[in-house]
C-alpha cells in the first residue's frame, strides 16, 4: 500500500546500482544507504519509489506492508528543497540531503525506507526513536534494532516529517509489481495500491 499522501516523484527499476531521479540525473543505491554497499547489494536489479510530500500534504508515513525492523541510519547532509523543480536541477539530490534510512526485514526479504529532508522540514522522527534530528551533529549515526522486537503491521505508522518532504522505498528483485495506473506526477493517498507483492 501507498505510505504517503503526496505525488510520485519516479518509480521503477534500480539499473546498475542507481537510481533515476529526473531527466538526466540518476544517483547510486550505496549512496543513498551511507555508503553501506552491502546493504546496497541486496537490492541490486531491485525496485524503488520516491514519493513527494509537499507542505499541504499529511506528513504522517505509514508501513506499505509489514515488517521487523534491523537498523536505523541517520546520514548528515544538504537541505535542499525536494519539489519537483529542485529533483530537475540537483544531481544527486537524495543521496546528498539529510536523511534517516530504516532498514526492515519482511517475508520477503529486506525492504528499506528512507525519510529525506528539505530546507523546511525542522525534524524527521520514528515512532520508535521519536526525533532523530536536530541536533545536527555532522556525523553518521547507527542504531541496531536485531535484538529487539519491533515489528509493524502493514497501515502503521512509522514516522513522520515537521513539513512535507520525500521518501524514497527500496525493494529486492522480483518482488514487487508497481501498480499499472502509476505514473510520475500523479497524486497518491495513503493506503491505495501501490503495487502487488510477486513470489
Amino acid at each position: 500500500m501507498c505510505p504517503v499522501d503526496g505525488a510520485i516523484s519516479q518509480f521503477g527499476a534500480i539499473e546498475q546500482g542507481r537510481i533515476f531521479q529526473a531527466k538526466g540525473h540518476a544517483y547510486s543505491t550505496t549512496a543513498l544507504l551511507a555508503g553501506d554497499a552491502r546493504l546496497a547489494a541486496e537490492f541490486a536489479h531491485g525496485q524503488f519509489a520516491t514519493l513527494y510530500l509537499s507542505p499541504k500534504d499529511y506528513h504522517r508515513i505509514h508501513m506499505p506492508c509489514a515488517g521487523r525492523l534491523q537498523q536505523m541510519v541517520y546520514v548528515p547532509g544538504e537541505l535542499f528543497s525536494v519539489n519537483p523543480t529542485t529533483a530537475r536541477g540537483v544531481p544527486g539530490l537524495f543521496a546528498r540531503n539529510e536523511r534517516v534510512v530504516c532498514v526492515f526485514d519482511t517475508a520477503r526479504g529486506p525492504f528499506v525506507l528512507v525519510l529525506v529532508g528539505a530546507t523546511i522540514v525542522g525534524s524527521m522522527a520514528t515512532v520508535w526513536h521519536g526525533v532523530v534530528n536536530p541536533p545536527r551533529l555532522g556525523e553518521i549515526k547507527r542504531w541496531n534494532y536485531q535484538d529487539q522486537s519491533i515489528e509493524l503491521k502493514q497501515g502503521d505508522e512509522m514516522g513522520r516529517f515537521l513539513l512535507g518532504s520525500t521518501v524514497v522505498l527500496l525493494w529486492p528483485r522480483a518482488t514487487l509489481k508497481f501498480n499499472p495506473d502509476w505514473a510520475p506526477g500523479g497524486a497518491v493517498r495513503v493506503g491505495q495500491m501501490m503495487g502487488k507483492a510477486l513470489g
